[in-house]
């Protein structure tokens, strides 16, 4: 070796302890800065992660990502259950969602099936180069999809894929209107849950609750009646018997003179009704002639989120169902949330053609 090569073999060498001493030191001041348990910083800087935290947490993954630029193949290769994937340095998007985007792909090709056991954040960061922090994202954004679960104690898991609904509301309301005049054995087979979803009655668990109320000032004024006006307020929720969590939440609301002609309208026990609510509304001499939904969106409540099993950043379908009969009287105001990772509307509009 001649002393140039010597000098350089130095150099090298010198740079590389330089680099791991750095990642330590960083490594160190990181673990200090580590979660307490309760949510805020051991150091005592405030919330967990504290700027301090973030600071270095950032600096972990510039370093990782220097490292990975230098190698020849630049690539990251991420192990997960035996299987590898690739995540390049020079995509545009953040490192924790190409992290996310690798093991969502891995679970869609069936090479993680449900019930499988993630790695440890820990083995992540070391297989993947990025902080923990970083993972952490990955993991919360696999459980904003719905892919993985966290169970206390335990650890994260591939969860089997939930139940979706798909409710074509452009064929679904007139097939419902058209069930009206079958007969009930007919109405019995299936209901407008079956349809949407493709289970069996035996498939799906119902739930009914039944109380009266009063029009506060939003109801009153869509059904055009008194606030205070007596209501009817039916609260429904039904899901597959496998998962035991609800496909959605409805409230549906009748006035109660209008349908009290019929006593059995107001009983809890007569549900689940074969035909549903047009039926229902069939046999106090009402037929629905329109309805009108109007959808927005928005985050769901504690408890909603804790019934439909909904993890955060998963937004709520708000439906809101109108229906009036032929005389342009609202019959019934139906409020529908839906979780919005299960969730599908189709609606098909007939447009009028141009004039030749």
């Amino acid at each position: 070796m001649t002393a140039e090569q010597g000098t350089a073999a130095h150099t090298r060498v010198t740079r590389q302890q330089w680099s791991n001493r750095v990642s330590e030191a960083v490594d160190i001041i990181r673990r200090q800065h580590e979660d307490n348990g309760e949510g805020r910083c051991r150091q005592g800087c405030g919330g967990y992660p504290c700027e301090v935290r973030q600071w270095l947490d950032r600096t972990t993954d510039a370093l990782a990502a220097r490292r990975i630029r230098r190698s020849l193949a630049r690539q990251t290769s991420v192990q997960v259950e035996g299987s590898v994937s690739v995540m390049a340095p020079r995509d545009w998007r953040p490192r924790y969602l190409q992290l996310a985007e690798q093991i969502r792909e891995q679970i869609e090709r069936g090479e993680l099936v449900p019930g499988t056991a993630m790695p440890s954040e820990t083995d992540l960061a070391e297989s993947s180069g990025l902080s923990r922090t970083s993972v952490r994202q990955a993991i919360r954004q696999l459980r904003e999809w719905g892919l993985v679960r966290a169970e206390q104690g335990r650890g994260t898991f591939v969860r089997a894929p939930r139940q979706r609904v798909r409710r074509n509301h452009t064929e679904r309301y007139q097939w419902e209107k058209d069930r009206v005049h079958a007969s009930e054995q007919e109405r019995r087979v299936t209901g407008a849950t079956e349809r949407d979803t493709g289970l069996t009655v035996e498939d799906l668990e119902f739930h009914a609750d039944y109380r009266t109320t009063e029009a506060d000032d939003d109801l009153a004024g869509v059904f055009g009646v008194p606030v205070g006006t007596r209501l009817l307020e039916r609260r429904y929720w039904n899901g597959a018997r496998k998962e035991k969590v609800p496909l959605l939440i409805s409230h549906s609301y009748l006035v109660y003179d209008m349908v009290s002609a019929n006593r059995k309208l107001l009983d809890v026990r007569n549900e689940p009704w074969p035909g549903g609510t047009l039926h229902q509304l069939s046999t106090v001499g009402i037929e629905v002639d329109r309805i009108v939904d109007e959808i927005t969106a928005r985050p769901p409540l504690p408890d909603e989120a804790e019934q439909l099993d909904i993890e955060g950043g998963v937004s709520l379908l708000c439906l809101r169902k109108i229906s009036y009969d032929t005389t342009g009287r609202v019959v019934e105001v139906a409020d529908v949330v839906m979780p919005g990772d299960r969730s599908e509307l189709v609606y098909e509009i007939a447009l009028k053609r141009w004039s030749t």
